[in-house]
């Protein structure tokens, strides 16, 4: 009994271990994107958007950004309604190894120059 109880735990503390792993993202790299916000969404465990922009050949991708918890978004300077569609803003990513158009959020700077991000570079 005791080892079917301990594959359990093992089989459900793995996906949450894993859930939270960067490795998806270079981390060795940021890269920003200048654009239009097309989605915005303040959820748990993650927030997210998607940013319109153009790639070096001038044709335009839609980058999906992972951030934070809103929770800790807040301690940042963020609310529910800092960003909404058609907003637009120059986002830093750590890129996606695969190279695929997306990336992990590090800092933002809004369209009135207001600049938000824990890693803020001036």
């Amino acid at each position: 009994m005791r080892v079917i109880g301990s594959a359990a735990l093992l089989a459900f503390s793995t996906p949450a271990f894993v859930h939270h792993s960067g490795a998806m993202f270079d981390l060795s790299k940021e890269v920003q994107v200048s654009g239009t916000v097309v989605e915005f969404h303040w959820s748990n465990p993650h927030a997210n958007f998607k940013v319109s922009a153009k790639n070096p050949a001038g044709q335009e991708e839609i980058w999906a950004i992972e951030m934070n918890s809103p929770n800790n978004l807040v301690r940042e300077g963020w609310k529910r309604t800092t960003l909404k569609p058609g907003d637009q803003a120059t986002v830093t990513v750590r890129p996606l190894r695969d190279g695929q158009p997306g990336g992990q959020y590090v800092r933002i700077m809004l369209a009135d120059g207001t600049v938000l991000g824990g890693e803020q570079k001036r």
